[in-house]
């Protein structure tokens, strides 16, 4: 019988994980006490009996009660301690679920008003990633994400600083929120800003829509990695071509089951890319709202789609190779990955 190794020990990168969702959620009860913001009771009911929110997000007012949940959440982070605190804790949660390198997505128009305007904002982010660096150890840096709810102009705006920006932290450029509203192709200057400025292109694709999303990422914004693509399963020459261009799919099992994108963890086509050679990256996605940190989502591999342990290991592989890592970071993650196969 297979040794069952332990996946918190398996040395791997994250590379879907939002910033507000990060965040522990005794964190944001006691930030929210402590500026006197009143959270939805079904957000404070859930997390005070230790359990998510439920949610359902495959119609646009689901969508709309999971925004308000998330943007509720952000409300709590007003000053740069709070973001110092977030960041901290984040990479602390990584390092205990085996990360050893993390990219962290954020919005920092989303912060700007409470942290004295967009540039502020950023350098707060950017500083307490630094200072998290260098206390914990961890390898991290910065997806600069724009907003599909927004115009694509201010799209532009943030890739330009998201350049601005890249000696300090920023390694990528994405493009979150609803996939439903907002064409890619919409947003096809503001990526080409970003890469021409030698940033990954990482947009969200194929979770709430179908194949075409996916497409349409690869098409228009010549993404180098997609945010979530489970529905590129459904079209086998889709399939093909992520894998043939190796473009990682930032896969992120809990989320998808949270949002109902999948009724059970077992149908989400974890297998079908994984046999279709189409590299991924499992990811946490929004541990606040979904529950699930990074280690959680190996374990749905390996209960509900019968990962082995030498397939875990190639899909933590597969999440280093995917990241903007130093070449030698990404050496030591790989050995490490080695080790705990052969341990």
């Amino acid at each position: 019988m297979e040794r069952v190794r332990d996946v918190s020990e398996l040395p791997k990168a994250h590379l879907h994980l939002h910033f507000t969702g990060s965040m522990r959620p005794t964190t944001l009860l006691e930030l929210a006490d402590k500026h006197g913001v009143r959270l939805p009771e079904t957000l404070t009911e859930a997390l005070g009996r230790g359990e998510s929110p439920k949610l359902r997000a495959t119609d646009e007012r689901g969508w709309f009660r999971f925004q308000r949940l998330y943007d509720a959440a952000r409300s709590c982070l007003q000053t740069p301690e709070d973001i110092q605190r977030l960041v901290r804790e984040a990479a602390e949660e990584d390092l205990r679920d085996g990360s050893g390198w993390l990219e962290i997505q954020v919005d920092p128009t989303s912060y700007a008003p409470r942290l004295g305007g967009l540039i502020p904002a950023l350098e707060i982010i950017l500083d307490a990633v630094e200072t998290t660096v260098r206390d914990t150890g961890i390898g991290m840096r910065v997806l600069v994400a724009a907003n599909r709810m927004k115009h694509p102009l201010d799209a532009r705006t943030l890739a330009r600083l998201a350049v601005r920006y890249a000696e300090r932290g920023v390694v990528g450029f994405g493009l979150s929120n609803d996939e439903r509203r907002g064409m890619a192709r919409d947003f096809d200057r503001a990526f080409a800003i970003a890469r021409d400025g030698g940033l990954l292109s990482a947009p969200h694709g194929g979770e709430l829509t179908g194949p075409a999303s996916v497409r349409d990422c690869l098409d228009d914004l010549e993404a180098d990695r997609i945010g979530h693509g489970v529905r590129a399963a459904e079209d086998p020459r889709l399939l093909k071509r992520l894998a043939d261009r190796q473009v990682t799919c930032e896969v992120c099992p809990a989320s998808n089951v949270a949002l109902g994108v999948y009724e059970k963890p077992e149908d989400v086509p974890l297998r079908a890319l994984f046999e279709a050679g189409v590299p991924m990256a499992l990811g946490a996605d929004d541990p606040l709202l979904f529950g699930a940190r990074l280690a959680a989502q190996y374990e749905i591999a390996r209960e509900h789609h019968g990962f082995t342990d030498a397939e875990l290991a190639e899909l933590a592989r597969q999440s280093v190779r995917g990241s903007a890592a130093p070449e030698e970071t990404k050496a030591k993650l790989l050995a490490g990955v080695d080790d705990w196969l052969a341990a």
